[in-house]
């Protein structure tokens, strides 16, 4: 099994779509993408694509890599499907589908958790080997536990900063619609101010509320790592975060499918030591 490839690992969020490239496992680029703007994510899968070599030893001219994916919104999925079929003429492979799990997960039904929050938090242990919280300000908020074992124990959903802008002035009479930032303090000294102090102030205060009680519940504290589009937005004030990673999503697809090869190479050597055995009967 080759130790590096070449991929391009793919996130479908709620709002965007990020594309990371790798050659020889060296990242190219790693863009996110308005998930609705088709036309400029077919530009950027197929020049990704074309900068992969061409297989050497392939009778018909095939470009060495591979296209993985991690979705959470099952029409973006189906539209990366066809624009990879129809333009690259190459297969996509889904994780929780074609790519296994990279991470054991203690939770009621493996398959009802977003894959997002899978990779990412096998990313995030594969780099901590210990207990770790791993947070994603997005358009939702998420807050998972991978416990000292490396067992995904699940976490919290939440609003992210757009929805709950949104839901205030959808359910209120007078309310502006505001866009989330840093506050100068938690006194807002008009109604803007206000509500962008409140879900600021929500969202740090949900983050290390939820870590607590993860310490709580492990007899420990987790490291914290925050991840998303909006976690720059909260970071003046989480001071007790470990570590702020971009993009931790792209490289837990990248992760989950290495691991996937060596899970893949471990059990067709299984398969030829039993082979083996058979034919010396």
């Amino acid at each position: 099994m080759r130790n590096f490839m070449n991929i391009i690992a793919i996130d479908i969020g709620n709002s965007t779509i990020t594309v990371g490239h790798y050659i020889n496992d060296s990242e190219q680029f790693i863009e996110s993408v308005n998930g609705g703007d088709r036309d400029r994510l077919s530009k950027m899968l197929v020049s990704a694509w074309e900068q992969f070599p061409f297989v050497k030893s392939d009778k018909v001219q095939k470009r060495e890599g591979v296209i993985v994916v991690s979705s959470v919104k099952p029409d973006w999925l189906d539209m990366i499907k066809g624009i990879c079929e129809d333009e690259l003429d190459e297969k996509i492979k889904v994780i929780g589908v074609d790519v296994e799990l990279p991470i054991e997960m203690g939770v009621e039904n493996k398959n009802l958790v977003g894959t997002d929050r899978v990779v990412a938090a096998a990313a995030a242990f594969a780099v901590v080997e210990d207990a770790v919280a791993v947070a994603d300000f997005g358009s939702a908020v998420t807050i998972d536990l991978v416990d000292e074992d490396g067992v995904f124990l699940g976490g919290v959903i939440a609003p992210g900063f757009g929805i709950a802008a949104e839901a205030l002035n959808l359910n209120t009479a007078q309310l502006p619609e505001v866009e989330v930032t840093s506050p100068r303090d938690a006194i807002g000294a008009n109604t803007n101010e206000a509500i962008n102090a409140g879900l600021y102030y929500s969202a740090v205060g949900l983050l290390r509320t939820v870590c607590e009680n993860f310490a709580e519940q492990i007899d420990k504290w987790p490291q914290t790592i925050v991840t998303g589009g909006n976690a720059e937005i909260i970071k003046p004030d989480c001071e007790f975060v470990d570590s702020w990673v971009p993009n931790l999503v792209v490289k837990g697809v990248l992760l989950a499918y290495k691991k996937h090869l060596c899970v893949q190479a471990e059990l067709n050597e299984m398969a030829e030591k039993d082979e083996k055995k058979e034919k010396k009967k």
